[in-house]
């Protein structure tokens, strides 16, 4: 079901023509069109505005209006470029309409000189204000009408993105030939009953509309058209992930015993909280299932994830199967083993730390994990090496899962059952970003701390507190408590003005902290140099540790409560709020005191976020809103192509609906191969099929 007909394969082949056998392109058009991806007639057809020039308001000079954003044409009568001194320029253009005049006028851009010639018709869009007796636009939009017959109609203008050697009016011609001559061929993947329904616009209408919309309300419809597939058609993928996953009978059932839940329960030195219980009865639900598990697990820093996963492997290992904790660097991965070893060393369970510092028992341990004589392997990515073989491998448990990619994670399915997956993350997640690329996992949500934590509270400093902040930095050392100090650099840089690892710990062990005991910790130290700085420091031999952030994730030391961060300004909100988290693993109060110099409006709303507040989820949706789903949390490592005009932030309430419209399709069409779905089908393996291994649909 869902083979391409010959009609459609003729259509597939003409889209995929070569762009530079469009009319109006040939070879020199096209090397300058594939610098913006452009390749085929697909490409062309389908390389959306990246915003829109709206001259339904084209004035006459004499009915201009201060600040009022307008389009004016007019007749290019005077050019002239001044110096303004020290370096800065000023370039004037004035245009006539009869008898009225507009000045135009650019700062600091010589360039704008050349692209004005007397007698020119342009349009300028801005606002204008009074200045010297004449009307004046800053910095205004241009067209050349000459060039562009379509600005001079008014209207909305689709702007595309360019690169040097083409121009908006090429772009403009070229996409409206491209439509004009095979906008009619595309398929209508929805079904026309789901067009209805759901009020969206056919495709050619749609493809119409978002390249030469004729007022807003039209580009509008065109958009949420797009909108709705892109993020309908994403749902579409991952719900048919899921739904492969629960169909794949091939998982271990795991049940949860009360006499199994005591024996582990006794393991834990405290009580858990309702947060965690609530986690473990969702993660044991799963667990006493036959097809895998695939559960998120998200908290804020210090929100007791990892006893929650210790619960799941235990679980695991009373039913006979291993477990193994992948964890993204050596030294979370060692901390990950010394608290399993605190909470284990009365139990029967065999464990071993497996990477890549194993050296010579290397294939001794291989061989034990083979043989099932392990029951836990806790280690980095060394577990999904090639010569890596489990016996009987129950439960997978991915700490910072975002850090490892999915064939990493894939790596690990090689026996011949299919593991249960249970991953990991002390960065909460914006609902908008948890649906649109993990939808396929169920989540757990970890919002309550262990009774006891106290917040921290954290101070943006400037320079002149310094002093001050060291003075109190010293009196908390004396009372007892340990504190870190994190830089940026490893090393000096000549390129980038920041604190480095070494300076740092030269100045204050030779400056404010003479009188401590100081060590220093980073990425590129020995395995063994970076075990002996984090236990001297974990026994409290040493009362500064100055890092890097590598300190980001996993490191638990109670009784450090003090930490100073350098060059804050460098560093990403998620970041900030990790290293924050290592001094509230205790019931002492932390301090956290940030020195920076934010050059740029994204830096400074970063860094009054982070000192605001201590509750990541809050976080979270500002970080996201600072810089967008693309680079937020790293999803783009999920292999997932960035969306052309869905926007998780803008489009949240489109995203829900999709997401919902989706689930109820795969329901009633689990494979999608009614006849009506397969243009559906289609469209999603070959966008998503690859990255999330959906070889298995229909």
């Amino acid at each position: 079901m869902g083979v391409m007909s010959t009609q459609d394969k003729g259509v597939a082949e003409r889209l995929a023509t070569p762009v530079q056998f469009l009319k109006g392109v040939g070879p020199d058009r096209a090397e300058l069109l594939a610098r913006l991806g452009v390749r085929t007639v697909r490409d062309l057809i389908f390389l959306f505005p990246r915003d829109y020039q709206d001259l339904t308001d084209v004035r006459l000079i004499r009915d201009l209006e201060p600040g009022r954003l307008v389009s004016v044409i007019g007749k290019v009568v005077d050019v002239d470029a001044k110096s303004l001194g020290w370096g800065r320029t000023m370039v004037v253009v004035l245009v006539h309409q009869g008898s009225d005049a507009l000045r135009g006028v650019w700062f600091n851009q010589p360039f704008m000189r050349n692209k004005f010639a007397l007698g020119q018709e342009v349009m300028f869009s801005g606002k204008a204000k009074r200045h010297d007796e004449l009307w004046e636009m800053a910095h205004p939009r241009v067209a050349w009408l000459e060039e562009d017959e379509s600005a001079g109609a008014g209207g909305v203008l689709p702007l595309y993105p360019l690169t040097e050697g083409l121009k908006q009016w090429h772009l403009r011609r070229l996409v409206r030939a491209a439509l004009e001559a095979h906008g009619d061929l595309l398929e209508e993947v929805f079904p026309e009953s789901f067009l209805e329904s759901h009020a969206l616009l056919p495709i050619g209408r749609a493809l119409a509309e978002i390249h030469f919309p004729a007022n807003k309300p039209r580009l509008e419809q065109a958009r949420r058209r797009f909108i709705y597939q892109e993020l309908f058609v994403l749902q579409l993928a991952l719900a048919l992930r899921h739904r492969i996953r629960q169909d794949r009978a091939g998982a271990p059932v795991l049940e949860r015993t009360a006499k199994i839940d005591a024996r582990i329960r006794r393991l834990f030195p405290f009580p858990l909280t309702a947060a965690q219980n609530a986690a473990i009865d969702e993660i044991a639900r799963d667990l006493a299932r036959s097809f895998p598990m695939n559960r998120l697990l998200q908290g804020d820093v210090g929100s007791g994830k990892t006893v929650v996963a210790v619960y799941a492997m235990l679980l695991a290992v009373a039913h006979g199967y291993q477990t193994v904790l992948m964890a993204p660097t050596e030294i979370l991965a060692r901390q990950h083993a010394a608290t399993l070893e605190r909470l284990l060393s009365a139990s029967h369970v065999r464990r071993v730390l497996l990477t890549s510092a194993l050296g010579t028992r290397r294939k001794e341990t291989l061989e034990k994990i083979a043989d099932g004589q392990i029951d836990l392997v806790v280690g980095t990515q060394a577990v999904v090496q090639d010569d890596v073989r489990f016996a009987r491998l129950g439960l997978v448990v991915i700490d910072e899962q975002h850090k490892f990619s999915v064939v990493q994670r894939a790596a690990l399915k090689r026996s011949a059952l299919d593991p249960h997956y249970l991953v990991m993350t002390a960065t909460p997640i914006p609902r908008t970003v948890t649906i649109a690329n993990f939808g396929d996992l169920d989540v757990s949500t970890l919002r309550e701390s262990p009774p006891g934590r106290q917040p921290v509270r954290t101070y943006l400093a400037t320079p002149e507190q310094r002093e001050k902040w060291w003075t109190f930095f010293r009196r908390k050392l004396t009372e007892g408590r340990q504190g870190y100090v994190v830089t940026p650099l490893v090393d000096d840089s000549d390129e980038i003005a920041a604190a480095s690892l070494e300076a740092t710990f030269e100045e204050l062990a030779n400056g404010p902290l003479e009188a401590f005991r100081l060590d220093l910790v980073h990425g590129r130290m020995e395995a063994a140099e970076k075990d002996r700085a984090m236990d001297a420091f974990r026994r409290g031999q040493t009362q500064v540790l100055v890092s890097t952030t590598v300190i980001e994730v996993g490191v638990d030391v109670p009784n450090a409560t003090l930490m100073t961060i350098e060059g804050g300004e460098r560093y990403g909100l998620a970041q900030l709020h990790q290293l924050r988290g290592r001094i509230s693993r205790g019931t002492a109060a932390g301090f956290c005191c940030v020195f920076a110099n934010p050059q740029t409006d994204e830096a400074r709303q970063r860094l009054e976020a982070f000192v605001s507040t201590n509750d990541g989820f809050q976080l979270a949706e500002v970080d996201l809103a600072l810089r967008g789903p693309g680079e937020f949390f790293g999803t783009r490592q999920h292999g997932m192509s960035p969306f052309r005009v869905a926007d998780l932030l803008q489009d949240a309430a489109v995203l829900e609906e999709a997401r919902a419209d989706a689930l109820q399709m795969v329901e009633s069409d689990p494979g999608l191969s009614l006849p009506q779905h397969v243009r559906l089908r289609r469209m999603v393996l070959a966008r998503y099929g690859k990255a999330l291994d959906l070889g298995d649909v229909g």
